[in-house]
């Protein structure tokens, strides 16, 4: 049995040892071609976004992730579809201009997460200034936030625990989460709108709730209690 595992084992190592990354053999055009087709490949083939460090694995150590990236978009610059970066890293993803062919013959998408205008405000407000918590939230909007809410969006996967707040009680905070960047189409938060452009606009404000806030249907605890507690995971 140890001899079988071992075998397995150097077998793997073996595997991997024959895969060539360098394709040094090649003329420089060739290789290039061939680092083009192993990404968009792979990129392909993922149901989640590819990051940078799973693409390097199949190309040369001294070769460009990002320049790579830039030939393979512009090849697809006529195609219906595109290379985006998003949520850490790269997934092919349908043009917009092409959403209502897509709509009609096949429905939408399995993965958009249905959201209320009032989940939408309550993200909003997670998503630039996490990590918070309920309490928090619930002083932005000038009524209590219920759980009912948190737990809609935690169960849709666009927020979920984050750090302990060190404020007393030490209630749980919320964060996003990497589906809430891909449902938005962020590569990272720092791609979120600029706040003080938001605030301008009258749609967000950190310091006092916004009209649109107050649709808001949240409700109190039946025992009253603030943020001390959280839905559990």
């Amino acid at each position: 049995m140890a001899e079988t595992d071992r075998a397995r084992r150097g077998k793997g190592r073996s595997d991997d040892h024959l895969f060539d990354r360098e394709l040094d053999h090649l003329p420089p055009a060739v290789r290039w071609r061939e680092w083009m087709n192993r990404v968009e490949a792979t990129i392909f083939a993922a149901s989640e976004p590819v990051g940078r460090e799973t693409l390097a694995r199949i190309v040369g150590k001294s070769c460009s992730i990002d320049l790579l990236i830039d030939d393979i978009r512009e090849e697809l610059r006529g195609r219906p579809y595109d290379l985006v970066a998003v949520a850490g890293g790269w997934k092919h993803l349908t043009r917009p201009a092409y959403s209502d062919a897509i709509l009609t013959a096949v429905g939408g998408n399995e993965r958009a997460v249905d959201l209320t205008q009032s989940e939408v405000l309550v993200l909003m407000y997670i998503a630039y200034f996490q990590p918070i918590t309920r309490g928090e939230l619930s002083s932005f909007f000038g009524k209590e936030i219920s759980r009912d809410l948190i737990g809609h969006l935690r169960g849709s996967g666009m927020i979920t625990s984050g750090p302990r707040s060190p404020t007393p009680g030490a209630p749980y905070t919320y964060v996003t989460t990497k589906e809430f960047l891909l449902q938005f189409g962020l590569k990272t938060l720092r791609d979120l709108p600029e706040l003080e452009a938001l605030e301008d606009a009258g749609l967000l404000n950190r310091h006092s709730p916004t009209a649109d806030a107050m649709l808001i249907g949240a409700t109190t605890d039946e025992d009253g209690e603030g943020d001390d507690e959280a839905l559990s995971a």
